[in-house]
């Protein structure tokens, strides 16, 4: 008898961004994605607003959208042999098991890739960059509540709205807050029903794989996505304003094969479509860790 796919895959759907991850403050446009592609309208320029105008006609100006297509990438697991596939399928815990190691490691390389994107490229008005200047622990500059506060401030200077803004910690960063403050920062991490608490506006979140910035020419300039690094790269958290950065799931395919001689078995693998990255370059931010 043929696996009932559509039971794997449903699966591997569940539970997908789980709960205290930073990719559920990010803006959806899954309802925009077809044949697993997205069109994205990048927005003119906004318009002026006039205060107890006195000047008629009041001037007209035109919007112009440019739409982007952008491709959903791909993300593809290693195959895994399973044993009794067709008796696993009817066992909710036991197909879980096989499952859960497939969707651990896809959400695992979803979030990379996303909190990457994120990452502002360079230092400008709308994607500021703050140093580290904390104390030296361990060759490098600890981050400290101030380089928080400075980095809100930018994120003033440059219209972002207060309400929805994220910091997403590197797990170092984390620790230097707990030796610089713990039961501030204690207070400041706790989450209730996966909300997390504010600090300088920011809700706060950690993850471990966060993007690398190398210092070129004086600026520190973002890394490739798992690009080679370097012994002298520097670590960073990010910050984004959640209506400034999406995310869009596309199809999961799942492709068996089915009492494979040599396995004794079947043979099963996943494609999962996503994608997600800053809307308009704007409103996404980090704090870079300074080495010594």
């Amino acid at each position: 008898m043929a696996l009932n796919k559509e039971v794997w895959v449903k699966q591997i759907a569940e539970n997908f961004y789980p709960i205290g991850s930073f990719l559920s403050k990010v803006t959806d446009h899954s309802a925009l994605v077809e044949n697993n592609k997205i069109h994205i309208a990048s927005a003119g320029i906004d318009p002026e607003v006039l205060i107890n105008n006195k000047t008629y006609p009041i001037p007209i100006l035109e919007r112009e959208d440019k739409d982007h297509e952008i491709p959903l990438d791909t993300f593809s697991t290693e195959n895994t042999v399973v044993r009794n596939a067709e008796e696993i399928e009817y066992a909710y815990e036991k197909l879980e098991s096989v499952i859960g190691q497939h969707r651990s490691v896809l959400t695992t390389n979803a979030a990379d890739k996303a909190i990457h994107a994120f990452a502002p490229l360079e230092d400008t008005v709308n994607t500021p960059i703050v140093l580290t200047t904390g104390s030296i622990r361990r060759g490098r500059k600890m981050i400290s509540f101030e380089d928080i506060l400075e980095l809100k401030e930018r994120f003033d200077d440059a219209l972002i709205p207060l309400e929805n803004r994220y910091l997403v910690l590197h797990p170092k960063h984390v620790s230097d807050l707990l030796l610089s403050d713990l039961k501030l920062f204690k207070e400041l991490t706790d989450m209730k029903d996966g909300e997390p608490k504010k600090f300088a506006g920011f809700g706060v979140y950690s993850y471990s794989n966060m993007p690398l910035y190398r210092l070129s020419s004086g600026t520190y300039q973002k890394t490739s996505f798992k690009g080679q690094a370097n012994a002298s790269d520097s670590f960073a958290s990010v910050a984004f304003y959640s209506k400034e950065v999406m995310k869009a799931d596309g199809t999961i395919k799942m492709f068996s094969r089915e009492d494979d001689p040599e396995q004794r078995g079947t043979v099963v693998g996943f494609d999962k479509r996503f994608i997600a990255m800053p809307i308009r370059n704007k409103g996404i931010g980090a704090i870079v860790s300074v080495n010594e």
